[in-house]
């Protein structure tokens, strides 16, 4: 079986440092926080009392106001993501080719604020007052769902819902739909919004969560020593990608090539990551040997990083057993540390980011690294961007239940 060349040719992006991709990414290598108090509910009774935001997002600019009110605020993220991918890529779907087109959006938990504001009607007003929108706003594949309805994509329409990896798994089976031929072009990404009481409960409950409220801008501190958790943050990125042959015979700007996917489970422990990073390390190798490459290619690694004490040190752990005596040497960062842990929405939007550094030759510093963990002892991009050209950025997701997934981008040549 033949296969095909994957290339991307759009970005689009929803953040807590930014509206839009370019206010995102200038704001990211500006190295500028998106770390606030909660403003969506009162949260004076919680241990955390911040959050990464997404506080100038306005859907009205994108959707329509009734459609508005149908959907939760991950699907508002994903339907406006995606139309500024699209003008991104400078595309719209033609009617007689839509059949090929799919979507694929990652989402780790859905419309839980949905489901805790009709609990509450529930339970105040009686049953009658539930809403016959609730079920349909609130499931987790409603953001591919209604991308595909806003766009006329009529291709796979579908969630990846794997915790924080979900983004990353989601672009990576785009990338496996296009290149065995299924498909000549994906939507595709990860959204998350769950900044609500009953999420910053749960994970405070879990300890996960930075408790670092008197300094919060100082709270994602990704390979630092005195990292307490990480910030819940809420975003959206998406991609369009396309074959080459799709994507050069319309003319399109060809930002960077998929090269690579890699998915891998620890078999371990519901929460916590395998100590030795063994399982992060089997995706890693996975997406190398998918590309057709070896580690001594890979010149950048935009890490998981998501400041709590176990992911970072056994992050670090699998770099160094994927990429030995050079694992101190690849410039290793983390987003992080500016727009917090995006959840199911981390891998779509640093998946852009990762493309962002190839095509303007950045590398986003990783903020708040003072006083670096000695079990982190990697090249750390610390407090300031580094201007470097990257041909070959790996992006890296893992998530709750061992799920780990990896991605992979190439400067694209003839």
């Amino acid at each position: 079986m033949s296969t095909h060349r994957v290339v991307v040719t759009g970005l689009g992006a929803v953040t807590p440092v930014g509206a839009d991709l370019e206010t995102s990414w200038s704001q990211l290598i500006a190295g500028e926080s998106g770390v606030y108090p909660i403003e969506c509910f009162n949260a004076e009774a919680f241990e955390t009392r911040f959050a990464a935001q997404c506080k100038e997002f306005d859907p009205a600019k994108f959707i329509e106001k009734k459609q508005v009110r149908r959907m939760d605020r991950f699907t508002q993220f994903a339907v406006a993501a995606a139309a500024m991918a699209l003008e991104n890529a400078n595309w719209s779907i033609p009617p007689e080719n839509a059949h090929r087109v799919g979507t694929i959006i990652g989402c780790g938990l859905g419309g839980l604020d949905t489901i805790e504001h009709y609990h509450k009607i529930l339970l105040e007003k009686g049953p009658n007052r539930v809403s016959p929108f609730f079920i349909p706003v609130l499931i987790a594949n409603m953001a591919a769902a209604q991308v595909s309805i806003s766009t006329g994509a009529k291709g796979p329409n579908l969630a990846a819902t794997s915790a924080c990896a979900s983004g990353v798994h989601a672009i990576g089976y785009a990338y496996s739909d296009i290149k065995l031929g299924r498909c000549d072009a994906m939507i595709c990404g990860g959204t998350e919004s769950t900044i609500t009481p009953l999420a910053v409960s749960g994970f405070n409950a879990l300890k996960a969560l930075s408790t670092r409220n008197d300094d919060m801008k100082k709270a994602s501190r990704p390979f630092d020593k005195d990292r307490d958790g990480f910030v819940i943050g809420e975003g959206c990125g998406i991609l369009i990608i396309e074959s080459l042959e799709h994507a050069q015979a319309r003319g399109a700007n060809i930002l960077a090539e998929v090269v690579g996917f890699g998915a891998s489970s620890d078999a371990y422990h519901m929460t916590a990551p395998d100590e030795d990073g063994a399982g992060m390390a089997l995706a890693m190798q996975a997406a190398i040997q998918d590309a057709g490459l070896t580690p001594d290619d890979v010149q950048h690694i935009n890490a998981h990083g998501t400041s709590t004490p176990l992911n970072d040190s056994c992050e670090t752990k699998a770099i160094k057993t994927v990429f030995g005596n050079r694992a101190q040497d690849i410039p290793v960062t983390s987003n992080k540390s500016m727009i917090g842990h995006t959840l199911g929405a981390a891998g779509g939007i640093e998946s852009v980011f990762s493309v962002k550094t190839i095509t303007e030759g950045i590398i986003p510093a990783t903020i708040n690294l003072e006083n670096q963990d000695p079990n982190c002892d990697l090249n750390i991009v610390g407090n300031t961007s580094l201007e470097k050209q990257v041909d070959t950025v790996l992006c890296n997701s893992f998530g709750f239940g061992g799920t780990n997934g990896c991605m992979l981008f190439k400067r694209f040549t003839e």
